[in-house]
């Protein structure tokens, strides 16, 4: 896979706010819910394998000298910058990811991965599609600070409050980041072993489907992360004193909520 859209329920520049529910569960529990998703969602349209659902994601997530979007400081706390890339493709997203009242809101630029070099330099440039992001990470004293890849399973559908999204993480690692570059050769860590992440997304009130689906599963959202886990796994700045509960944890057969 060359080149790909970046996948969403809204695949606008500017994404609306959105609810998402995420969980940890166990790979057997997975399989049970992957097969659920594909009798009643339809697959990704940007979806490859032998079910036209799955791809892969890197990310680099970028970060202060003092890790303050890690231990949420201030109006830190609130937002994530980060490089998104989807399987081999040659370009990337530059994301805003921020979230408010338990709503998420994203802004996205498509770049070509060769343009990432530009991201170093002192100044933004008016006129380039990453300009935005480049003015916003030189004001808030962002660089990457980890790399961090999955693979994906991906469903949808439509109701009548509008499109609803499934998605299945799996084979979670990181790695720390060595500027604004992705890493595919050094050996990364793993954060998943036999957990897999569940994100449910939706606009307005949770689907009906929804609703009895996490009925059915027995699934109960707790809040963890996956930036902050790869902050534990990886030893970034003091995360394991200041976060060290928070990071991600199951018991075999049960879920957690995951929200990044």
């Amino acid at each position: 896979m060359e080149t790909m859209q970046s996948p969403s329920i809204d695949p606008g520049q500017f994404r609306r706010f959105a609810s998402e529910i995420k969980f940890v569960i166990g790979r057997p529990l997975a399989e049970e819910v992957r097969s659920w998703a594909r009798r009643n969602l339809m697959a990704d349209p940007h979806g490859c394998g032998a079910d036209q659902d799955a791809y892969t994601i890197t990310t680099l997530y970028l970060d202060t000298e003092e890790f303050d979007v890690l231990s949420r400081t201030g109006s830190f706390a609130r937002g994530k910058y980060r490089i998104r890339r989807y399987g081999s493709g040659r370009t990337v997203f530059l994301e805003r990811k921020m979230k408010s009242r338990g709503l998420v809101c994203k802004k996205r630029s498509q770049i070509e991965m060769a343009e990432m070099s530009r991201l170093v330099e002192p100044e933004a440039e008016r006129g380039w599609d990453g300009y935005w992001f480049h003015r916003r990470i030189l004001a808030r004293g962002l660089r990457p600070v980890c790399q961090i890849a999955y693979s994906r399973t991906a469903r949808m559908g439509m109701t009548e409050t509008g499109p609803i999204r499934l998605t299945l993480d799996d084979a979670v690692r990181a790695l720390p980041a060595h500027g604004f570059a992705f890493d595919s050769r050094r050996q990364a860590v793993p954060l998943s072993e036999d957990r897999v992440v569940l994100e449910l997304k939706y606009r307005g009130e949770v689907p009906e489907l929804f609703q009895r689906f996490m009925a059915d599963f027995s699934l109960n959202p707790r809040n963890s992360s996956k930036y902050r886990s790869a902050g534990k796994a990886l030893s970034l700045g003091h995360f394991a004193a200041q976060v060290e509960e928070e990071a991600i944890g199951f018991t075999a057969g049960g879920a957690q909520c995951l929200t990044f």
